[in-house]
């Protein structure tokens, strides 16, 4: 069934189930399954979502990577789960990067990768030599937890990160309010990695979160005036010793589309990989399926969302 509580019944210590991250992407209900035999339940936060010209709704997982609550019953198999209680055509799920998963099987996604502590790493020569160019140059890396950094600091990385989804051409959902960083901002579980001009600006920067045993490059960006120099380069040297120092794997994310320069940028500084899961669950298969008709063939889920994608 669906909890209209704003996901209070997910809340977990971790950020991607935060009261912080809940509240910035506006999460509406709880989704609460729950086994009969052993009264097991397993709790998943969710933004509930009217689709536009009809009397239906549907839901997706809050951004990032949330999962549920699974309170030792995980991989639950969505098949036998009876959907009806929920009144939602559809559901987007976005698992949590390394388990326990919600439900079994789901859609693997694309490569990401990591910087394990525990394991050799070798930056890529270039990355290196292009880290050590900028620090001669006098750019100047910090990192720090969000909640201390300098208001400065805080509205340079906005800035970058607002130019960066600028040049992307990204659509519109990534362009968060001020508020949605506050939220950030405020949160105990959030470091903000800085790298500075030798003018003083924040030619480079990055939000670092910890959730479910891993620190994630959560959002960032570079200055257009300061591509030439990437100082990204410097910014993930910093979160990199931040996981170093806190014994915590650093999820760096993947590429955009597998192959493409973001991806074989992170894999420079990674020694690790693994593949992040989705699970799109069909609620009500009929009223699906009418809502469907028309639209173009695509892996985009729900199907008829898909004309609305900018």
């Amino acid at each position: 069934m669906l909890v209209p509580d704003a996901g209070a019944s997910a809340l977990s210590g971790q950020y991607f189930r935060s009261e912080n991250h809940l509240r910035a992407e506006q999460v509406t209900h709880t989704l609460a399954i729950e086994e009969t035999d052993t009264r097991r339940t397993l709790r998943i936060p969710l933004i509930v979502r009217a689709i536009e010209g009809t009397s239906y709704r549907d839901a997706i997982s809050p951004y990032g990577f949330p999962g549920g609550v699974t309170d030792g019953w995980s991989e639950v198999p969505a098949p036998a789960v009876d959907w009806r209680g929920t009144e939602l055509v559809s559901i987007f799920v976005r698992e949590r990067v390394q388990g326990p998963h919600c439900f079994s099987g789901g859609t693997a996604r694309n490569e990401v990768f990591f910087v394990d502590p525990c394991r050799p790493l070798t930056l890529r020569e270039m990355h290196r030599r292009h880290m050590r160019r900028n620090i001669r140059l006098g750019f100047v890396s910090t990192v720090r937890a969000a909640r201390d950094a300098p208001p400065e600091e805080r509205a340079g990385f906005r800035e970058v990160y607002r130019q960066t989804m600028v040049r992307d051409q990204a659509c519109r959902r990534y362009f968060f309010s001020d508020a949605y960083f506050e939220e950030l901002f405020a949160s105990p579980e959030a470091w903000l990695a800085t790298t500075r001009a030798p003018d003083g600006a924040v030619a480079s920067a990055a939000l670092v979160v910890r959730s479910d045993g891993l620190l994630h490059y959560y959002l960032g960006g570079t200055a257009d005036a300061h591509l030439a120099r990437s100082p990204a380069k410097n910014v993930f040297g910093e979160m990199s010793a931040l996981c170093v120092q806190l014994g915590l794997p650093l999820h760096l994310g993947g590429g955009l589309s597998p192959g493409d320069g973001l991806e074989d940028f992170k894999r420079g500084f990674s020694n690790a990989s693994g593949r992040i899961h989705t699970h799109e669950i069909v609620c009500d298969a009929a009223v699906y399926a009418s809502l469907s008709e028309g639209h173009p063939a695509s892996d985009f889920f729900p199907a008829y969302r898909s004309r609305h994608l900018p």
